[in-house]
C-alpha cells in the first residue's frame, strides 16, 4: 500500500496523475485532509500540524493497515514525515516531493505571513485567484489548465473551506524538524522541482543532511518543475517512484543473503 498527503489548497485529486501510473502494482490511497477537498471544516476547529498528523494515524489504523509506503507534498510532506518519525513499525519507505518542512521552520511564530485583511478571502474570492496562485507554482505556467482552475475553485467555494485554509495557514509549523527528520529511520525519496519559487531546491540537499539516520535517501530534480510537481509532471515522477519502490532496500538485500 501506498498513502498520500496533498498539499494545502489542494485534495485528493492532485494524485491523479501518480495513480494511474501506480495502481496497477500498489493500493494507492488518498484522503482529503480536514478544510480541502470533500471533507469540509473541522468540527474542532483545530488545524494545527499535530491534529493533521493525529487524524493521519486515525485514517491509516481505520483502513487495517500494518505495513506501508507514505508519501506527501507541501505541508503533506511535512505530515508525512512526521507520521514516519512517529511509526517506523509500520512505514516501509517515505517519499517527500518539495515537502514544506524547511519552509514552516523558518517561521519565527504562526501567522506571520497571513495578514488580517485575507480574512476578506472568506466572502469574496475570485476565480483569477486560484489561476494565479497555480501559475505561479507551475515552472511553465501555460500547463496549467481550464479545467484544474476550476476544480480547485470549486473546492474552495465549498461551505467553510476558505476559513479552514487560512486557519491552517495560520496554525502552519513544521515543529522541531530536527529532532523529527533525526527519527526517520526508513528510506526516503526526495522529489524537487528545480523552478520551484516556494521551496528552493537548494533545500533537498539540507533535508537529506538531516535525514543522517535513514537508511538510504535519494534526491532526484526535474528541470522546469515547480512547486505543483504532482500537478505539473505527475506520470513523469510516477514512473521514478515505480523505479524506487521496486528496487530492494538495505534490510531487504540482507535478508536475501544465505
Amino acid at each position: 500500500p501506498l498513502v498520500l498527503i496533498h498539499a494545502n489548497f489542494g485534495s485528493l485529486l492532485s494524485w491523479d496523475g501518480w495513480v494511474d501510473s501506480l495502481k496497477d502494482e500498489h493500493r494507492v490511497l488518498r484522503f482529503d485532509m480536514t478544510g480541502h477537498g470533500l471533507t469540509g471544516p473541522d468540527p474542532s476547529g483545530d488545524y494545527s500540524l499535530e491534529r493533521t498528523v493525529r487524524l493521519t494515524e486515525r485514517f491509516v489504523d481505520a483502513l487495517g493497515l500494518t505495513r506501508f509506503a507514505i508519501g506527501g507534498t507541501s505541508i503533506g510532506g511535512t505530515v508525512a514525515m512526521h507520521y514516519a518519525a512517529a511509526h517506523p513499525e509500520r512505514v516501509e519507505r517515505l517519499i517527500l516531493l518539495s515537502p514544506g518542512a524547511l519552509e514552516g521552520r523558518s517561521m519565527q511564530r504562526a501567522g506571520r505571513s497571513v495578514p488580517r485583511i485575507a480574512n476578506i478571502l472568506e466572502y469574496i474570492t475570485p476565480r483569477a485567484l486560484a489561476a494565479f496562485m497555480l501559475k505561479s507554482r507551475f515552472g511553465d505556467p501555460s500547463k496549467v489548465t481550464d479545467k484544474l482552475i476550476d476544480q480547485w475553485y470549486e473546492m474552495w467555494m465549498r461551505e467553510g473551506q476558505r476559513a479552514a485554509i487560512l486557519a491552517r495557514l495560520r496554525s502552519y509549523s513544521s515543529a522541531d524538524i530536527v529532532k523529527v527528520t533525526a527519527a526517520v529511520r526508513v528510506p526516503t525519496l526526495i522529489l524537487w522541482g528545480e523552478e520551484n519559487p516556494q521551496a528552493p531546491v537548494e533545500q533537498a540537499k539540507e533535508l537529506r543532511q538531516m535525514l543522517g539516520n535513514a537508511p538510504g535517501v535519494t534526491i532526484i530534480t526535474y528541470p522546469g518543475i515547480g512547486h505543483m510537481a504532482a500537478e505539473e509532471a505527475g506520470p513523469a515522477i510516477a514512473k521514478d517512484i515505480q523505479t524506487w519502490l521496486a528496487a530492494p532496500t538495505v534490510k531487504q538485500k540482507e535478508a536475501a543473503q544465505p
